[in-house]
């Protein structure tokens, strides 16, 4: 980069407020503004549209369309929380090895437009909720909610800190099935609040490994390794078997038209089982975004329970 040009972006970095050209030692990323939103994160909320996978006879261009709306109004409702996040946690990031080269941390952009993305994401997902249905919005506003109050100090409280990440998910899917019209069933919900509660505690246990600072996330002083453990088991204990009364249950049957997604279970197991030993031997659980996005055999697991689901309902 020229001396001039870099000399531009920093007058514009001052005028703005976002800082354009990245100091020594920070790793080459996005732009700030955008990295602020945190869009890698916007994957989580593919599961609005799960709805369409688990009401096939619903599957119309009208209603992908409405699930595109969907999961674009969530996924502006996630940015304006991480950015709340961001600014909450700003003095605790500078001090993490990693956390301290996020955008408001790192002085990346100004904590002025860090709170004026955060009202456009948080406006714009409403609106758009609010389009959709009024009922579709108050739900947005509920996980909205939930996580400003997590944000604000219940991300300080030992298991209610997990709790609210597994509502979030549940709230997800719950809201992609009153986008279309259609409502879940109790073990669809079961299963998923407890899939998201594994993968929240299995990141809290990368926490404990990893013997981050509690002053970062005080709710670490609730947790250790055996309790960790222990509620990791109970916890893919219960999904495994929620798993299996949910294929099986009479309106799943008569939803799908086959007895015989109980099939499917080999390829859940071994998905859970490689994420158990990412989390219990390769002790690297604190990305589980970047897991399910990168592992080789996790992608192999969900693409052969997507094939065999799709197979048995659809042959």
């Amino acid at each position: 980069m020229s001396d001039r040009l870099a000399g531009r972006l920093e007058a514009l970095s001052a005028l703005t407020g976002i800082r354009l050209v990245r100091q020594s030692g920070e790793p080459a990323r996005l732009p700030a503004a955008l990295r602020l939103l945190r869009p890698h994160q916007w994957v989580k909320n593919a599961i609005v549209a799960s709805p369409l996978l688990l009401f096939p006879a619903d599957l119309t261009l009208e209603n992908l369309y409405l699930i595109i709306s969907a999961v674009v109004s969530f996924c502006l409702l996630a940015s304006a929380v991480y950015i709340i996040n961001d600014i909450c946690d700003r003095e605790a990031d500078r001090v993490h090895p990693v956390k301290r080269f996020r955008p408001i941390a790192s002085g990346a952009i100004s904590l002025q437009i860090a709170l004026l993305l955060a009202a456009f994401a948080l406006l714009a997902g409403l609106g758009l909720g609010l389009w959709l249905s009024p009922r579709f919005a108050a739900i947005g506003a509920v996980y909205f909610a939930a996580n400003l109050a997590y944000s604000f100090g219940l991300k300080n409280a030992s298991i209610i800190d997990v709790m609210i990440i597994a509502l979030g998910f549940v709230l997800r899917i719950v809201a992609g099935t009153v986008a279309i019209g259609v409502t879940a069933g109790v073990w669809v919900m079961v299963c998923v609040g407890l899939a998201a509660l594994f993968l929240a505690l299995a990141k809290r246990r990368d926490d404990v490994v990893r013997a981050l600072d509690t002053a970062h996330r005080r709710s670490l002083n609730g947790y250790n390794k055996l309790f960790l453990d222990t509620a990791i088991a109970v916890v893919l204990g219960a999904l495994l078997v929620a798993y299996v009364i949910y294929t099986t249950n009479e309106a799943a049957v008569a939803r799908f038209g086959t007895p015989d997604l109980y099939l499917t279970l080999p390829f859940v197991l071994a998905g859970i089982l490689r994420y158990l030993q990412i989390t219990l031997v390769e002790e690297r659980s604190g990305a589980p975004t970047v897991i399910l996005l990168t592992d080789r055999f996790m992608i192999g697991s969900l693409a052969c329970w997507a094939v065999s689901f799709a197979l048995l309902v659809h042959l």
